[in-house]
């Protein structure tokens, strides 16, 4: 491989082969591609073709022999006779707010993870030494499935389909805070009593750290936000950030979750704030574009939590009503978790917004996250006014 082959946030290819010749099992490996799957509204994720280090060197040799193209560019991130896939996760360029993009943590939480009804990838090895790539990182295993953001993603699934699915994502929230977290491994992650009141505290430190402009509504949503706090709850793990497009999928025969993904948020704390935000992503028909605000210059998309929009979901109270069920939760006051969500989600789409200010977003469409932030706090208004005075 060659720099230029290589995308942002891996500034020395070398540097990481290297790495993964000593730290793959199975090696020796040679490195022959990477490619960015997902950039900048998290942490960075990247699929790595690697080869055994003398196939690689075969391949090489054969294709310069007959004036074809070299290792690089036949593994392609394909996973093709002799090569194999591994997914990287790094933070995301630029300024990381305090406690944000933990690696460390996020490897923890999927070592912990492996044996549960919780599918997770398999985990290769992390690395803490900034020398490599610019930042701590961890490789995994890649698993099949894919993402499904939004509506054009899952247009041509049947309403059966959509609606196995939705169940498949309730049973999956389900799991998730069912799992033993002291048998695991993980009753540390995080202090659990006052998750609410700490996450509130903690998302407006992180607006303070990252807010670009005034936002009107926003000092007011915080005091609504306090008043209205729930009593404190059950104490499960949480994701931190559970919707469609962090699972991947199969869907043949039929639906199925073959991994959970984007764990960087999860801890212990209040399962119906996990509800709440799954919520917030929800989009039911009719809904689509609600994120792009009215007026705005032609090709401004916002950001697009349509994919459930699809005929077939369930709506956003067919889901609630399912997670009650499974768990036996009340969720009779899931409202307000659901503005606690569209308040998180504010915090985060600013925090992105000041990135791709300072030129440190990886891909294309940043420059449009910031037109969501005042509809996600007049969204989360609105909910509050509809919740009941008792």
């Amino acid at each position: 491989m060659t720099a230029t082959d290589t995308p942002p946030g891996i500034p020395s290819p070398a540097r990481l082969a290297g790495w993964l010749n000593d730290h793959v099992p199975g090696g020796p490996v040679e490195l022959t591609d990477i490619q960015l799957i997902a950039g900048g509204r998290s942490n960075l994720t990247y699929r790595l073709t690697v080869s055994e280090a003398s196939e690689a060197s075969e391949a090489s040799e054969a294709s310069e022999a007959s004036g074809g193209p070299g290792a690089a560019e036949a593994s392609g991130g394909s996973g093709a006779a002799g090569s194999r896939l591994l997914v990287l996760r790094r933070p995301p360029l630029g300024h990381v707010l305090p406690t944000a993009h933990d690696m460390s943590r996020e490897f923890r939480v999927l070592s912990a993870l492996a044996d549960t009804p919780v599918p997770v990838a398999p985990l290769v090895a992390a690395c803490t030494d900034d020398e490599v790539i610019g930042a701590p990182f961890y490789v995994m295993e890649h698993v099949p499935g894919v993402v499904l953001r939004t509506r054009a993603d899952t247009k041509e699934l049947t309403e059966s389909q959509a609606g196995d699915l939705s169940r498949c994502l309730a049973d999956m929230l389900a799991a998730i805070h069912g799992v033993d977290v002291t048998a695991v491994g993980l009753g540390d992650l995080g202090r659990g009593a006052g998750y609410l009141r700490r996450q509130l505290d903690r998302w407006q430190r992180q607006w303070e750290l990252s807010a670009t402009r005034e936002m009107p509504g926003y000092a007011q949503l915080v005091e609504r936000l306090t008043a209205a706090m729930p009593a404190e709850g059950e104490v499960t793990l949480v994701h931190g950030d559970f919707r469609l497009d962090n699972v991947l999928v199969t869907l043949s025969p039929r639906p199925r979750i073959t991994a959970v993904v984007d764990w960087e948020m999860a801890t212990l704390g209040d399962p119906l704030a996990d509800l709440g935000l799954t919520l917030v992503y929800w989009t039911e028909d009719g809904e689509q574009g609600w994120l792009t605000p009215a007026g705005s210059p032609a090709g401004t998309r916002g950001v697009s939590t349509d994919a459930t929009a699809s005929p077939g979901f369930w709506t956003r109270a067919e889901f609630a009503a399912e997670y009650a069920r499974l768990t036996g939760r009340d969720v009779s006051r899931i409202g307000y978790y659901v503005a606690f969500g569209y308040f998180k989600l504010a915090v985060v789409l600013e925090g992105i917004h000041a990135r791709y200010q300072q030129g440190k977003t990886v891909g294309e469409g940043f420059e449009q996250e910031g037109f969501a932030v005042p509809l996600l706090i007049a969204r989360a208004h609105q909910v509050l006014d509809g919740l009941p005075s008792t």
